[in-house]
């Protein structure tokens, strides 16, 4: 690991790491973990598959509906930040089952509303599971497997990313068409129980160590090369955020898909994203920093790619799966490189990592809808597009692995 990257590490928070390192891998625990973020990335990517009948249902434009995102991902924000400290007294196991049981809740008021605001009050549930939750993956995840496992362990857990994709965004454009959007949340809802009673009976009880603070996230910020690497974090997701909350009304206005194609097509976006987490384990082992470049360059390309090609169902539903393949390991890929960073901070370094990323679904989804507003759908992708390339461009000028 490069020292330049991390600064100066507390040989005390250190020493605490060591300590809390199991000896043996608690492999069932962490397919838990993997469980809840399916659960939790089924219940923040449905409005992006059922973003048109949503809008229809609630008598609200695509944009508004588009903001169900926004909100859950400017909650998730601050509760990534405020977390570590207000559980810190908490076992993280009762920390982690409380947000399961939100996301059940949140998933459950939501198939049940009849307006968009109160659907919108009802995602702030939503976000604050969300934004706790990956606050603590990585530092729960290393106290659950010895370090030498840690980066496959990761893996498993954000493979949750790859399942979920592969499963919910289809399905609830598939559910969507046939029962209704109502019925998609309802399903995240059975989701969210099935993984409660999971955790409940695999995950271990784990005491809090160490101390955070809020101003621990300015410190670690503070080490050389943790702020540009955040900044390549942020734009590397803002842009396919930005892109992906529009990906139904794009598909619809350029090849006219109906709802049984566009599940499909989803569908394909959602398996090459497994297969790219699959692949970047690979690349990780070889070059992270290369994995890190060559992501976002990849996206960039599919959408403009998207834009400037002739429009068919087989052209776009290729360059959909690409563009799915080359995002597929972006999560992991970076929770990786933070984890390498800041081996001392691991939950505040987590919830940097959860503002950062939560920001960019916030600001791509909402910039989004404002440049639909403005330019139309195309704009969209364009602006996505861009974004997406100068990520990659300041990875690899000034992200160090």
């Amino acid at each position: 690991m490069n020292s330049s990257a991390c600064g100066v590490v507390s040989d005390a928070n250190l020493d605490q790491a060591v300590e809390t390192e199991p000896t043996s891998p608690a492999w069932m625990a962490v397919l838990s973990l993997a469980m809840g973020v399916f659960g939790l990335l089924t219940a923040e990517y449905l409005p992006a598959s059922l973003l048109t009948p949503m809008a229809a249902a609630l008598e609200v434009s695509e944009s508004m509906a588009g903001q169900a995102v926004t909100v859950t991902a400017a909650v998730a924000l601050f509760a990534g930040l405020l977390v570590p400290r207000l559980t810190r007294g908490i076992d993280r196991r009762t920390v982690l089952l409380g947000f399961t049981a939100m996301m059940i809740v949140s998933n459950l008021l939501v198939a049940l509303s009849s307006s968009l605001a109160v659907l919108l009050i009802m995602r702030v549930f939503l976000g604050v599971a969300l934004g706790g939750f990956w606050s603590m993956a990585a530092a729960v995840a290393m106290r659950l497997v010895p370090a030498a496992l840690l980066p496959r362990a990761l893996s498993i857990i954000f493979s949750g990313i790859a399942v979920g994709t592969v499963v919910a965004v289809p399905l609830g454009s598939y559910m969507g068409g046939l029962y209704g959007w109502h019925s998609a949340f309802l399903a995240a809802a059975a989701v969210g129980m099935t993984t409660l009673v999971f955790q409940w009976f695999t995950l271990p009880r784990m005491t809090p160590t160490g101390t955070a603070r809020l101003t621990t996230i300015l410190e670690v910020l503070a080490r050389q090369g943790i702020g540009v690497g955040m900044l390549g974090c942020i734009l590397a997701h803002t842009g396919h955020f930005a892109l992906f909350t529009y990906i139904r009304p794009f598909l619809e206005s350029t090849t006219g898909v109906g709802s049984d194609a566009l599940a499909l097509m989803l569908l394909g976006f959602g398996v090459a994203n497994f297969m790219g987490t699959l692949l970047t384990g690979w690349l990780m082992e070889r070059s992270l920093r290369g994995a890190l470049i060559l992501m976002p360059l990849l996206v960039g390309i599919s959408a403009l790619a998207l834009v400037l090609l002739p429009s068919s169902i087989v052209s776009q539903a290729l360059l959909v799966a690409f563009w799915g393949m080359a995002f597929g390991g972006v999560p992991v890929a970076w929770s990786n490189w933070v984890a390498q960073a800041v081996p001392d901070q691991t939950e505040s370094a987590g919830g940097m990592v959860v503002a950062s990323v939560q920001s960019s679904i916030a600001v791509g989804a909402a910039a989004g809808g404002a440049m639909f507003s403005v330019s139309g759908i195309i704009g969209v992708f364009v602006v996505g597009a861009v974004v997406m390339l100068l990520a990659s461009l300041l990875i690899a000028l000034w992200v160090r692995a």
